[in-house]
């Protein structure tokens, strides 16, 4: 049996660090983060890119995408981009990480169902609903 790998989505990557999760969700995400996880390189900008980010949150969130595998965008991710554009008039920033989950077989971990609820074959998890 294939072990599950996931991409940890920007809100879950927030409420970790700042230790809102359930204590069930807390603890599959320490051992998850512990192991190999990825973000996709629009959760990095998301991440480091909030105007009001303390000194303190930076730092936290610069150690949690060290950890973690960035993917960054390549010829697949795109094309899938635009094609989940085009069916499910979705958002770029969620365009782009879905297409990143859907290429490399990841399950995203999200709270924001509602952003990738439609995409056919996209495998979801809400930490919030474990």
């Amino acid at each position: 049996m294939e072990r599950q790998e996931y991409l940890v989505d920007t809100n879950v990557a927030i409420d970790y660090i700042g230790e809102v999760l359930p204590e069930i969700a807390m603890s599959m995400l320490d051992s998850i983060i512990d192991g190999q996880f990825y973000i996709s390189v629009i959760n990095k900008i998301e991440l480091l890119g909030f105007a009001d980010i303390t000194e303190n949150e930076e730092l936290k969130f610069k150690e949690l995408i060290k950890a973690a595998y960035v993917i960054d965008l390549d010829d697949d991710i795109v094309n899938n981009t635009i094609q989940i554009r085009k069916q499910y008039k979705t958002k770029l920033p969620d365009a782009i990480i879905a297409a990143t989950a859907l290429v490399n077989k990841l399950t995203i971990i999200s709270r924001n169902i509602k952003d990738f609820d439609k995409i056919e074959g996209l495998e979801v998890l809400n930490p919030y609903n474990i």
